[in-house]
C-alpha cells in the first residue's frame, strides 16, 4: 500500500518524506501562490486555477484570497460557496462543503493530525480524517475545524470556536471546545439583528 493509498484509507502514514506527497503538495502550493497573486478583480483566472486545483466544484463559488491547501483534489465545494481571506484547508482527508456554506475570513479545517508520541510524530507520520460541511452554514471569523469532524446542515459557528465534536443540524454552536448553545428556532426568521 503506497502512503498516498494509506492517507486516503485513514491509517498512520508517512506525510513528511514520500515523494508522490511531496510533489503532489508542491504542485497544490505552485497553484495556491499563483491565485493568491492575482488582481482581485481577475475572476476568470481565479476560477480557472481553482477548478484546476480543487477536487470539485458545483455552480457559482467564490474564495477570496489568500487561500492555501495541501493537496487540493481532496477538497469539493457546493453551489454558492463564499469563503473570506485566508482560508487554509489541510486536506489529506476528504473535506467536503455543501451548498451555501459562508466562512468568515481566518478560517482553517484540518484534517491532519499527528501521533502524541514524538517518536512516531519525529517519523514524519501523520493521520487525516474527513470533514464535512453541510448546507446552509456560516462559520464565523477564526474558526477552526478539526479532523473528523461533521457539521450538518443549517448551522452558524461562533467566531473563534475550536470544533473538536460533530455539531448536529440547526443548531447554534459557540467556544472551544465549540458546543451547542441553542437550536436555530422560528423566531430567528424573525430577528432583525440591528443594533
Amino acid at each position: 500500500m503506497t502512503e498516498k493509498e494509506k492517507m486516503l484509507a485513514q491509517q498512520m502514514y508517512d506525510a513528511n518524506y514520500d515523494q508522490e506527497l511531496l510533489a503532489e503538495r508542491t504542485r497544490a502550493k505552485d497553484l495556491c501562490y499563483d491565485f493568491n497573486q492575482l488582481r482581485p478583480s481577475d475572476t476568470e483566472n481565479q476560477k480557472r486555477i481553482l477548478k484546476q486545483l480543487l477536487g470539485k466544484t458545483d455552480g457559482e463559488f467564490c474564495i477570496v484570497a489568500p487561500f492555501w491547501c495541501d493537496y487540493g483534489y481532496n477538497i469539493e465545494i457546493g453551489k454558492g460557496f463564499f469563503a473570506n481571506h485566508n482560508l487554509v484547508i489541510l486536506d489529506g482527508g476528504k473535506v467536503t462543503f455543501g451548498d451555501h456554506v459562508f466562512i468568515a475570513p481566518n478560517c482553517g479545517f484540518h484534517t491532519a493530525g499527528h501521533p502524541i508520541d514524538a517518536e512516531r510524530r519525529n517519523q514524519g507520520l501523520e493521520y487525516a480524517y474527513p470533514i464535512t460541511v453541510g448546507d446552509n452554514v456560516w462559520i464565523g471569523a477564526g474558526v477552526q475545524v478539526m479532523p473528523g469532524v461533521t457539521i450538518g446542515s443549517d448551522v452558524v459557528i461562533g467566531g473563534g470556536s475550536v470544533v473538536v465534536k460533530d455539531i448536529p443540524d440547526h443548531s447554534v454552536a459557540v467556544g472551544n471546545p465549540c458546543r451547542v448553545i441553542r437550536a436555530i428556532t422560528e423566531e430567528d426568521r424573525k430577528r432583525c439583528w440591528s443594533r
